[in-house]
């Protein structure tokens, strides 16, 4: 339910705060972005030189330990940010990461300091994940809080456009790399730049975090509840599991979906078409062609997704999911199919892989935060998002490149993506339409952009009750 009259923000601090966040997001997937793309370039055999085939695995299974902490940091960011405030807590997780980022490209290599490189790799992934437990939910609260309620779809997206953004990034400068150094320059020192690179990325984000004030929704529950600060985690878990199940089992679905498809694309392809296809026989692609493919790929996203969330604001939410779920569906085995069919098929495929993941991302930015009331939002959607990501997604590229290795079956990437159409189908239908409505526990929201102009006198002074004549 919404709570009091319309509230008006203005439009420069409603864009300040988008800005805040996305460049926040930036950060955080440019390090995904250097850590999926150099994984089978140099990572593997920095820290995993003796393993063999199963390199690669263990190379993205140190990935996918940094989604072993995730849902602890949502357990302590996300109801911190319930009762302390959302820009203080993303402040504190910027620079984690950040700090984090730029001490992995200081670890020593296998070479140097045998199995202690991976475990202290190991270590800083970890420290990662806590971080993003807190980071990314918290930046979908602050945007949809901040955005006004016909334009929520918009400027939810622009969250994505630095996801893809930072990903580019990161990928565009692994590529770089790639091609300008030689194979020894790259294992010995190269691979550590991009991630040093990372710092500046983390004080911009904190800068322009600091200088926000807090969320409308959330000034407005202080006002209402000051006790708030001493709500404890255990209440407001408990209201979430009492009051809104529903909406978490909807929550967790759309996550699942979306994020499956995202760290297929994003984190088991590369190595895929690189390294696995060629050790079965088929035909792969170097680095830096697959790498070109996908920062094109990531590019024509960047290019329309506003877009896709400006049409949401239009026609609705979950015509756009239902559309991205079915196209799993249909076309996820043959997207796969498609990656062993040479480059023209590689290109393909990873078209229909990205145009599905649009759909996703251009409109869950703005859809999930909605499920939840103010009291709760930041809280429920870390605890949510987190395990969901934990539990299927993050894990999805290790799980898929075992399920390959042992069974010789190639075609495990189409099948999770199958499964994650179905689950989007699903989540979808139970979903309620969010879009043009005020958030749950807040007062209705209009930008100052909205508006109607003032009434101008002859003269060209505002008049404050045009509709009466005379003095």
């Amino acid at each position: 339910m919404t709570v009091g009259p319309p509230a008006i923000e203005r439009e420069h601090t409603v864009r300040r705060a988008t800005l805040a966040a996305a460049v926040g997001n930036v950060a955080e997937w440019y390090d995904f972005g250097i850590y999926s793309y150099l994984a089978a370039v140099a990572l593997d055999r920095v820290f995993f030189p003796d393993a063999g085939p199963w390199a690669p695995v263990f190379t993205l299974g140190t990935f996918a330990a940094a989604f072993l902490v995730r849902p602890l940091g949502g357990v302590v960011f996300g109801p911190l940010g319930d009762r302390i405030g959302r820009t203080r807590v993303l402040a504190a997780t910027v620079i984690m990461m950040a700090v984090a980022t730029v001490a992995l490209g200081l670890v020593p290599g296998y070479a140097s300091i045998g199995v202690a490189a991976p475990l202290i790799v190991l270590v800083i992934r970890m420290l990662q994940g806590f971080s993003v437990g807190g980071e990314y939910t918290g930046a979908l609260t602050l945007v949809a809080e901040y955005a006004p309620d016909r334009r929520r779809g918009f400027f939810g997206s622009w969250l994505e456009f630095g996801t893809l953004v930072g990903y580019t990034l990161g990928a565009g400068t692994s590529a770089v790399l790639v091609a300008l150094l030689s194979e020894d320059d790259l294992l010995s020192w190269g691979w550590r730049l991009p991630f040093m690179l990372a710092l500046p990325l983390g004080i911009t984000g904190i800068f322009l975090r600091l200088r926000l004030e807090e969320t409308p929704a959330f000034r407005q529950l202080l006002e209402r509840s000051p006790a708030i600060s001493t709500m404890s985690p255990r209440r407001a878990f408990q209201i979430l599991v009492r009051r809104y199940r529903r909406a978490a089992m909807v929550a967790a679905g759309l996550v699942v979906a979306w994020n499956v498809t995202n760290y297929v694309l994003t984190n088991y392809v590369p190595t895929y078409l690189t390294r696995t296809l060629p050790d079965f026989g088929e035909s792969g692609t170097s680095e830096t062609v697959t790498t070109t493919m996908q920062v094109a790929v990531m590019v024509l996203m960047l290019c329309v997704i506003l877009g896709v969330g400006r049409m949401s604001d239009r026609i609705g939410r979950k015509p756009i999911l239902f559309v991205g779920s079915t196209a799993l569906v249909v076309l996820g085995l043959p997207s796969v199919w498609l990656l062993r069919q040479g480059p023209a098929g590689q290109v393909a495929g990873l078209l229909i892989m990205g145009g599905a993941l649009l759909c996703f991302a251009a409109v869950a930015p703005s859809t999930l935060p909605a499920l939840f009331p103010t009291l709760i939002r930041y809280g429920s959607l870390a605890i949510i998002f987190n395990v969901a990501v934990s539990a299927v997604a993050g894990t999805a590229p290790t799980a898929i490149g075992a399920a390959v290795a042992v069974t010789g079956n190639l075609d495990w990437p189409g099948y999770y993506l199958v499964g994650a159409g179905v689950v989007g189908l699903v989540s979808t239908w139970f979903l309620r339409e969010p879009a043009g409505r005020a958030l749950a526990g807040a007062a209705p929201l209009q930008s100052s952009a909205d508006l109607p102009a003032p009434v101008l006198s002859p003269d060209g002074v505002p008049l404050e009750n045009p509709s009466r004549s005379g003095p």
